[in-house]
């Protein structure tokens, strides 16, 4: 029968599919979907996108492996790396991943924490085909999924005209959803499609991410997704339409096999795109999982509403955050040993017209936390695990960092007293100046982080004073500009004696 609320659906599954489907779902003949592919209603835009989800990729296998089709897109389109959360906010497991491909928006929104699904919040955050039965209920939408706990519990298959559901068999109904999927592509008129393959993760989980049959599965899915690329182009309206490719991966795995954990292995994820206004062979720093959802609506020509409260952006939409300017001087480790030597990550170099003042700095210490520190993901979360530093999720590319802990982790004199200063921003005619920025900070003891506004270079002013743990939310700061006022700067400044940290990106200044 038609999903609730639902017109115009037409729901098929295969023999061998859950009994939660088949209780929802209208079920072809035993054998019956093996003859044909479902019957879509017919599409209406130009504008189209196939998104498709490898289960398990860690993206630095692919690079051993052959994979000539996931090579040439990345020659081809935009390809950002980038890490997951961890523990406390969700583990790095399939259900919070493809809940945040699909929402896009973290795990502390749509709330799936682990592979129960407790706490969904899809009511509020829903997946990107349901979503675009909302704002384009006229477009024509394709799941095709063989791990159906996407679809038993909502995660992406809400939404869609016609979907596939499988249960987790992924050797065979990997190769059958490839099929069927072909068949649509060539056959019929689709606008977006959500495919799902799932053997990379099996094989992560029986013979580990290092083992030679993950990369003979890598390329197995590689040849699937070679076959749905040559169906898109062999479509006779190809000439006249615009398609988007995309392909995610929802965690990692570790070299033995396994992922639900902290390692930088289990965290590893990307998003690659090809598609009109992405560019060829583009690297960026300040892609995010999150960018998915975000990134089909811009294709579409869909500009998100504010309420739906995303956190993705287009992945061809740089942040403009200066502190990713920094990223080709960032160096290797000093003293943090954890590190590996080849990570490069961070450097105390302040981005042009921004500056730190360390007069009041102790002495000694970790070098590479000697007063506020600019770093990437990678290189402050591989510093100590555990520690919640793993939940910075929403900082792009490179941020700002101040962190007593691991400064503390090395003989020192003296405490942590460190000073950030942005450039001087003119506030010349305006009434108020908005600071806005993402934070990550971690309140311990008698620590202290303190934001103040300099107006026309003049003593400082107390604007906000952090003494609870804030998880990586954006800020918002309104301050009245004095009269007489011509320009302001800002000042972050953070004392400590071995507490914990506070992560500073994306400032931004505005006036009204």
């Amino acid at each position: 029968m038609p999903l609730p609320g639902i017109s115009r659906r037409t729901v098929l599954a295969a023999a061998g599919a859950t009994a939660a489907v088949a209780a929802t779902g209208t079920l072809a003949a035993p054998g019956a979907l093996a003859a044909g592919a479902p019957v879509l209603p017919d599409g209406t835009s130009q504008d189209k996108v196939l998104v498709v989800g490898m289960d398990g990729l860690r993206y630095d296998r692919i690079d051993a492996a052959q994979a000539p089709h996931l090579k040439s897109l990345m020659a081809e389109g935009t390809y950002g790396r980038s890490l997951l959360y961890a523990n406390p906010m969700a583990a790095t497991s399939s259900g919070p991943g493809w809940s945040t491909i699909s929402t896009g928006v973290w795990p502390d929104k749509h709330g799936v924490k682990d592979n129960t699904f407790t706490g969904k919040n899809y009511g509020r955050y829903p997946g990107f085909l349901a979503r675009l039965h909302q704002v384009r209920p006229a477009l024509s939408l394709f799941a095709a999924v063989d791990w159906p706990e996407l679809d038993t519990h909502g995660t992406v298959t809400p939404g869609a005209d016609a979907k596939l559901v499988y249960d987790n068999n992924y050797a065979v109904n990997d190769r059958t959803i490839t099929d069927l999927t072909e068949d649509v592509l060539r056959n019929q008129n689709p606008d977006v499609l959500f495919v799902y393959f799932g053997e990379t993760d099996e094989i992560g989980h029986n013979l580990g991410a290092a083992s030679a049959q993950y990369l003979a599965a890598i390329d197995v899915q590689d040849a699937y997704l070679g076959r749905l690329l040559a169906a898109i182009k062999a479509r006779p309206t190809y000439a006249a339409e615009r398609w988007t490719v995309i392909v995610a991966t929802d965690h990692g795995h570790t070299d033995t096999g396994g992922h639900g954990g902290s390692s930088i292995e289990e965290r590893r994820t990307f998003v690659l795109a090809k598609g009109p206004g992405i560019a060829a062979g583009a690297r960026p720093i300040d892609t995010r999982l999150v960018d998915v959802a975000a990134t089909v609506f811009h294709q579409l020509g869909i500009v998100p509403d504010p309420a739906w409260g995303l956190d993705g952006k287009p992945v061809q939409e740089r942040s403009g955050d200066p502190f990713d300017t920094l990223y080709g001087s960032l160096t290797g480790r000093v003293d943090e040993t954890g590190i590996p030597a080849g990570i490069l990550g961070f450097t105390h170099t302040a981005p042009s017209g921004w500056s730190v003042i360390n007069n009041a700095m102790g002495t000694g210490g970790m070098t590479e936390w000697r007063g506020w520190s600019f770093a990437t993901d990678e290189f402050w979360s591989r510093s100590q695990r555990d520690q919640s530093r793993e939940l910075n999720v929403r900082a792009r590319g490179v941020f700002a960092v101040a962190d007593s802990d691991e400064w503390a982790d090395k003989t020192f004199s003296g405490s942590y007293d460190s000073t950030l200063v942005t450039p001087a921003y003119s506030v010349a005619g305006a009434g108020t100046v908005t600071l806005d920025f993402t934070t990550l900070y971690r309140q311990e003891g008698a620590q202290s982080a303190q934001v103040l506004a300099s107006f026309n270079g003049g003593t400082p002013v107390l604007v906000k004073s952090y003494t609870a743990d804030v998880i990586s939310q954006p800020q918002s700061l309104a301050v009245a500009v004095p009269a007489g006022a011509s320009s302001v700067s800002f000042r972050f400044r953070y004392t400590g004696a071995n507490n914990w940290y506070w992560t500073l990106d994306g400032v931004r200044v505005a006036t009204s």
